[in-house]
């Protein structure tokens, strides 16, 4: 017969195989017999944290009240080039905005989504109410976990992560600093959190820079450009990532927070070099591989895309999105052998309607690249089945009644140069919209 394991050892050990429940579920046994156990407050609090735990450098969620009560602009009409709400054409070479599909954010389409542009305008209300405690991550958890020997850590980090609780986490911290007597950096930066979770940006700035005075961290540098990203500040956060760079050569979180700045301006060819920064570092880095392969098929290089591709494949990765893109990448490389595969196998890997949605929509358009366009007017109406919402799907099938003869409204010209107007102002050098504009110009001129 085994012996039996001495339960608080036990329950380190399921803590340590991530089975967080069994884990706290001894620890509440072993409270029940001694309720002053520091050691079992201590990994329960852990425990529980853990099963909600968020990376704060890497999940931002920006609800409907930020977005539309925001006021931490710092200039009405900010200078091109100095703020993330108007990045304007892309600067740096690169594909034109006509060729680069945006998301319904407004951010370049970029290959790979990251947990902060999920929910930039959240199609429900349900996401949009969403608190961060339903956010999980799967990104290791940051060097503050190696601060977790106290009990006062682990409850600051139980109060923060899993009861939401901002307030009472800020009043521990402040307490926990004033006990330190303002020398302890690791409270200064949780501090800066509970401002950032608060919306008192200013507040959380003045924590973070004097954490960094105490003790220079990658995690601190990270959440203090958050700050910055959040007041509109893109240059701020770039010089920030940047002297970073000299204190901790080669470090790819920092690295890959320029890329991704540079991507958000619309500047996607600098954005670009630095993801190549980044595999020069790691060559494993699933964002970097995906983004510049992306980049590569936006600019007309699908076969370079196909090799980026395949190469997260061979990693291991293996989703939909995934092989949408491999799919893209050959009907575009002329490699019709594999595209129809390649979409079957991304359509029977979709996890939700929507991720069919956008399969049954390339499929159109490899459909009306063949010339079969009853195949493709099929597939825009599953596109519409999955999600309604889908405006390029309703767009493709307008086109197709219209080769069909199915024109019910035609003639309201002035509507049209009013849209086109509008077309011309945010994009300003779209040559088939100049080309309409000039054409309408023409009919009124007769009229």
């Amino acid at each position: 017969m085994g012996l039996e394991m001495e339960p608080l050892l036990q329950a380190w050990s399921y803590f340590r195989r991530r089975k967080f429940q069994l884990c706290a579920d001894l620890c509440s046994q072993l409270l029940e017999k001694s309720p002053g156990h520091q050691a079992a407050w201590s990994l329960k609090t852990r425990a529980l944290t853990e099963m909600v735990y968020v990376d704060e450098i890497d999940i931002d969620q920006e609800g409907i009240a930020e977005m539309m009560l925001d006021e931490n602009a710092i200039a009405q009409v900010a200078r091109p080039g100095t703020s993330l709400k108007l990045p304007g054409t892309s600067q740096g070479g690169g594909p034109s905005p006509a060729v680069r599909p945006v998301t319904q954010s407004g951010r370049p389409v970029t290959g790979f989504v990251r947990p902060s542009t999920q929910s930039g305008r959240p199609g429900t209300m349900e996401q949009a109410i969403r608190t961060p405690r339903t956010a999980h991550t799967a990104r290791p958890i940051t060097s503050a976990s190696g601060r977790y020997v106290r009990l006062g850590t682990a409850l600051f980090e139980y109060i923060f992560h899993h009861e939401n609780d901002v307030k009472n986490a800020l009043d521990l911290a402040a307490l926990a600093t004033e006990h330190a007597q303002y020398k302890d950096w690791w409270w200064k930066v949780q501090i800066g959190k509970c401002y950032y979770r608060l919306g008192l940006y200013r507040e959380a700035e003045k924590q973070f820079k004097s954490a960094l005075k105490q003790q220079d961290m990658v995690d601190t540098i990270l959440y203090l450009a958050k700050v910055y990203f959040r007041l509109d500040q893109p240059l701020t956060a770039l010089h920030l990532f940047k002297q970073g760079l000299d204190r901790f050569p080669g470090e790819v979180t920092l690295l890959c927070g320029i890329a991704r700045i540079y991507e958000e301006m619309n500047n996607i060819s600098l954005a670009a070099e630095y993801y190549r920064e980044v595999l020069k570092q790691d060559n494993t880095h699933v964002e970097a591989i995906a983004c510049i392969g992306s980049n590569h098929f936006y600019s007309d290089q699908p076969e370079i895309a196909l090799r980026f591709y395949r190469r997260l494949l061979q990693m291991g990765v293996y989703n939909c999105q995934l092989f949408n893109n491999l799919g893209l990448c050959c009907f575009f490389a002329q490699q019709y052998d594999m595209t129809l595969t390649s979409l079957e196998r991304a359509l029977s890997l979709a996890e939700n309607e929507e991720e069919a949605a956008d399969v049954w929509y390339n499929l159109g358009h490899v459909a009306v690249g063949i010339g079969d366009l009853n195949l493709a007017y099929q597939c825009f109406k599953l596109t519409l089945a999955n999600n309604n919402d889908h405006a390029e799907a309703y767009n493709n099938l307008a086109v197709l009644e219209i080769r069909r003869g199915h024109v019910e409204q035609v003639g309201d010209l002035q509507r049209s140069y009013i849209a086109a107007q509008k077309s011309k102002e945010a994009f300003p050098g779209h040559v088939d919209t100049q080309q309409l504009i000039k054409q309408l110009k023409q009919h009124f001129a007769m009229l």
